[in-house]
């Protein structure tokens, strides 16, 4: 492999659902093809998915060179890797059984050459969760299917901007759970994730992490519910005595309103609303979900398959396109963190149980 082939990143995209906007994002944003001097793209899904998509949205110019296998990558070119030869009806618009099958087959395809170490960084397009029946489970999202492809237990679903870090102790799950999930050990877990992804992922050396309360006004004092006063509080406590810069318990409601949250680094909210609504309220059409505590490399966009819009041609692809940047942005940072400190990069092997 030359040195200018070994500059380049090798980007594995999963297509995400076929009948979503997925297709129109990757579309959108590789067809601006100075993407490929800092990387090398390759599309886990099938060409006649992409072609229906293109031909829906009158994007012709868009090329792209088709393989069917890792191994035979074109580095300079958007690659497309057929993980299906077999037609697959395209509905764009509807959700179905076919396209949340066909979706998780590039997704199992794609991290596989991850695991393997074909592929440098994942990047997700939008799945839809009701549509994978995967065999023996339920499938919950590509947060948790990720953690448990690389066995890893304490990860963080982390929301990333210019502007905001948000990051969750608790993901997909009803609210009616959340308070039965909150507890010192799970937050000082997160805590020490966050830390260091921000450290080694994102470049900052003494990270400031703000806490939000798990009720309203963090509590007040126990008057409105007693789990921030001794679960909470505790957790932040012993985090800040072992060196980890957390701060809080924090109203959910105050420090957002006031601006404060631009003091911290990074929030750590208790729930997935408590933290995505901001979050998308200040950075919907750029943010990016980034899996913090693997041993690999994932982002997607901060948005689902909106499927009320695809194949109309108004799906914003910058989210995406950040995804792209931000996953290689990492993975050299990364590189850097753990040759200064003498921590080689490390890929873990799949589990046996999918």
């Amino acid at each position: 492999m030359s040195s200018d082939q070994e500059s380049r990143i090798r980007v594995g995209v999963s297509i995400g659902d076929i009948n979503g906007i997925g297709p129109e994002v990757i579309i959108k944003t590789f067809m601006d093809t100075r993407i490929t001097q800092l990387c090398t793209p390759i599309i886990y899904g099938s060409s006649k998915a992409v072609s229906a998509h293109r031909k829906a949205l009158n994007l012709t110019e868009f090329n792209y060179n088709t393989i069917h296998s890792i191994n035979e990558l074109i580095y300079k070119k958007v690659n497309l890797l057929n993980c299906w030869n077999e037609d697959v009806p395209i509905e764009i618009g509807k959700p179905s059984s076919i396209s949340g099958d066909y979706s998780f087959k590039a997704l199992a395809a794609a991290t596989k050459d991850l695991a393997d170490g074909k592929i440098d960084v994942l990047v997700t397009a939008p799945i839809d969760k009701h549509s994978i029946k995967k065999e023996g489970n339920q499938f919950t999202g590509h947060t948790e299917y990720l953690a448990n492809s690389f066995n890893v237990s304490d990860y963080l679903m982390f929301l990333v901007s210019d502007n905001l870090k948000i990051a969750l102790v608790t993901e997909h799950i009803p609210i009616t759970k959340v308070a039965d999930l909150i507890s010192k050990e799970r937050i000082l877990k997160k805590l020490q994730v966050m830390n260091l992804s921000l450290k080694r992922d994102f470049g900052i050396r003494k990270p400031r992490i703000a806490v939000l309360g798990l009720n309203p006004h963090a509590g007040d004092s126990g008057v409105i519910g007693k789990e921030d006063a001794e679960i909470v509080l505790p957790a932040v406590k012993e985090a800040f005595s072992n060196g980890i810069l957390a701060y809080g318990p924090y109203p959910a409601d105050g420090i957002f309103g006031s601006s404060n949250y631009k003091k911290f680094d990074a929030i750590l909210a208790m729930y997935h609303d408590q933290g995505l609504i901001p979050f998308k309220t200040m950075a919907f059409d750029e943010g990016v979900n980034f899996t913090a505590g693997l041993p690999v490399i994932r982002t997607s966009p901060d948005h689902g398959t909106a499927y009320d819009i695809a194949g109309k041609g108004i799906a914003n692809e910058q989210s995406f396109r950040n995804a792209v940047y931000m996953a290689c942005d990492i993975y050299k940072r990364r590189m850097e963190y753990d040759e200064a400190n003498a921590k080689p990069l490390a890929f873990s092997k799949l589990s046996n149980d999918r």
